[in-house]
Formats: structure tokens, C-alpha cells, sequence
């Protein structure tokens, strides 16, 4: 009897001392980024920016090629950790098609690009983007790096080795990886992203610069961390404005736009995950550049059916007053290799 009661205590208490050790190793090798990382600095050899050109720039999470319109996810409701691996390298190729074919387009902007992941079956997808558009200048920074994500229980999702991939078809003076202010408490901050925004900085030729910002923006908390972020965001922006240049913020923000009112066609609109960026936010001038009549994001919970998925706009641009938006667009995918869409802009300096 005393040895059956071994046994059973050790099965139980197996899987604790196994998290026990998993929280333990994280905590040694947890990912701490600089708050300020210097990922290129030229070597005198840039391009200036004429002010009397339209620049075009390309926006899209492709949520590390894992999250399909067949796909639903345990983090958001859905029971899923993981798509196919067949399905995973087809979705691959429908965003390296998509993308290589918008080689006139001067910045490409990406989130949720694994190096390395048991998520996405250890693809170098940064490697395999990069040499797509091997005519750009490629800038990676990296936001998530968890040896081990040991949820769900029962079918963990492992490594993860991923970030934000810019590119631009001109050679910038330099491109920092910033990292946003704001944790969960410990332990769970050990298995979560390390957010950052990734500044491409160009010279133009008044004198001044154009700055380029790569953003992922918190998606899993109450509100708070993300309001940190943005009250720290827009001190940047402000200082910058200050100095005369010229700046776009762009990417996932993970709340809608302010004031944003959709006008999808046959879409369900997510009214209740995503609040808006309150409005007055920033001065007069600034611009929030989004297409309302097209959904960049949907909900995860069940595969994606129009009609019955939740649909959202969080995929969208900012621009200072001394930029000018000509044009935005969400471009219709049906979420097929993606939960995002890829929005295009096109902008010019005033």
C-alpha cells in the first residue's frame, strides 16, 4: 500500500516539479532587450529622400504563417495550437507571392515573422521574406524569444523565436529596435512578448528626416499595458515632430482607430475585444489612415466563415501633419494565409 501511495504522489506531483523547472529555467534565460537597440547603422553610403515624391508602404501581420482562414487558437477561445505543416508552408508561399509582387513599393512593413518556433515547425520565415525581396534592405527586431510556452498543458506550444521585419528599397542612416515600457507580473511575462516599435530613419533633402516605424502593440491585456505603450509612443512622436521630421507609424496596434465607425460589406464587425485609440490622442494634424470598408483582422476563436467570424480594423497607419495620405487600402484575401490583411498606403511629404 505504501508503495502504491509513492507512485500516485509521484504522478501527481510530477507535472508540478516539471513547471516548477520550466519557470525556473525561464527565469535564468529570459529575453531582456536594451530599451534602445542600434540594429543598422550606415556606413556614410545612404539615399535622400526627394520631398516632391509619393512613397508607397505595404503593412501586415502574417501571424508567422500559422493562423489560416481554417485555423482557430487556444489564446483566443479556439481549441487549436497549431495549423498542419503542409498548411503552414502553403501559406508561406501565398505571402511570399503576394508580397514579391509588389516590388514598386518603397517600405513593406511585417509582424509576427518567426526565425525559429515549434508554432511554425522551425521555418526561418525572416530568411525566406528577406530572400524574396532580396533587391530591399531588410531590418529585423525581435520581440518574442521563449525557449518554452507551456500552454496549453496538454499540448504545449513550445519555442518561439520571432518579431517585426522591415524593408525598404532605400538605404536608411540608421534603424533602432525600441522597446515598449509595460510587463505582465512574474511568471507569466516570462512566457509573453518583449513589444518594441523598429524606427528606419532616412534622410531627406530639406535637411530633415522621414522616419518609418514598424509597431505591434500589446493584444492580451486589460488595457493598462497598452495604454503605457501609447503614452510613451507618443512622447517619442512628439519629440521628433519637434525636431521637423516627418514620421509614419504603422502596423498592428491591436485597438481600432478612434472614432472608427466600419462599413464592411457582409462582415459580422468585433464590437466588443478591441477598444478604439481615444480620440484627441495626439494635436491637431496628426492622421489616422485607415480603410473602414474592409476588415484587416479577424477574431481566432472559430475558423473564418464571412458572415460569422468577428472582424476588425486594427491594421492601420498614423501620419504627422507634414505627411499627406493619397490613398489606403485593405486588400481582400479572405483571411486565407493570415488572421490579418495586408493594407497598402501611399503618402506624400507636404
Amino acid at each position: 500500500m505504501k508503495r502504491l501511495l509513492k507512485i500516485l504522489l509521484f504522478i501527481v506531483l510530477l507535472p508540478l516539479v516539471i513547471l516548477i523547472l520550466i519557470i525556473l529555467y525561464a527565469t535564468i534565460t529570459d529575453y531582456r532587450p536594451a530599451q534602445k537597440d542600434v540594429v543598422y547603422q550606415s556606413d556614410g553610403k545612404v539615399d535622400t529622400l526627394a520631398l516632391s515624391k509619393t512613397y508607397s508602404l505595404l503593412i501586415w501581420n502574417i501571424g508567422y504563417a500559422g493562423l489560416d482562414k481554417q485555423m482557430d487558437f487556444f489564446y483566443d477561445g479556439g481549441k487549436k495550437v497549431r495549423t498542419s505543416k503542409v498548411q503552414l508552408d502553403q501559406n508561406i508561399s501565398c505571402i511570399e507571392k503576394y508580397i514579391t509582387s509588389l516590388d514598386t513599393f518603397d517600405f513593406k512593413l511585417f509582424q509576427e515573422v518567426d526565425i525559429s518556433g515549434k508554432r511554425s515547425y522551425h521555418r526561418n520565415e525572416v530568411k525566406r521574406l528577406t530572400d524574396g525581396l532580396s533587391q530591399d534592405h531588410a531590418f529585423y527586431g525581435k520581440n518574442y524569444d521563449v525557449f518554452f510556452v507551456p500552454l496549453p498543458f496538454t499540448k504545449p506550444m513550445g519555442s518561439v523565436n520571432s518579431g517585426l521585419l522591415s524593408f525598404s528599397r532605400y538605404n536608411p542612416t540608421e534603424v533602432t529596435r525600441i522597446s515598449f515600457p509595460g510587463q505582465y507580473s512574474w511568471p507569466k511575462r516570462l512566457f509573453m512578448l518583449d513589444r518594441c516599435f523598429l524606427v528606419m530613419r532616412f534622410n531627406l533633402s530639406d535637411g530633415k528626416q522621414l522616419l518609418v516605424v514598424n509597431t505591434h502593440n500589446e493584444a492580451y491585456d486589460t488595457g493598462v499595458i497598452r495604454d503605457e505603450q501609447m503614452a510613451f509612443l507618443k512622447k517619442f512622436l512628439l519629440s521628433e515632430f519637434d525636431q521637423g521630421n516627418y514620421i509614419v507609424v504603422a502596423g498592428d496596434w491591436n485597438q481600432c482607430p478612434p472614432d472608427f465607425q466600419p462599413r464592411f460589406t457582409g462582415e459580422i464587425f468585433d464590437s466588443i475585444e478591441y477598444k478604439g485609440i481615444e480620440p484627441g490622442f495626439l494635436p491637431s494634424g496628426w492622421t489616422w489612415v485607415y480603410d473602414n470598408t474592409t476588415p484587416s483582422n479577424r477574431r481566432v476563436d472559430i475558423t473564418y466563415t464571412k458572415g460569422i467570424t468577428r472582424t476588425t480594423v486594427i491594421d492601420f497607419f498614423l501620419l504627422s501633419p507634414n505627411l499627406r495620405s493619397l490613398s489606403c487600402r485593405t486588400v481582400e484575401m479572405g483571411f486565407s494565409c493570415s488572421d490579418h490583411q495586408p493594407v497598402q498606403l501611399q503618402f506624400d511629404l507636404q
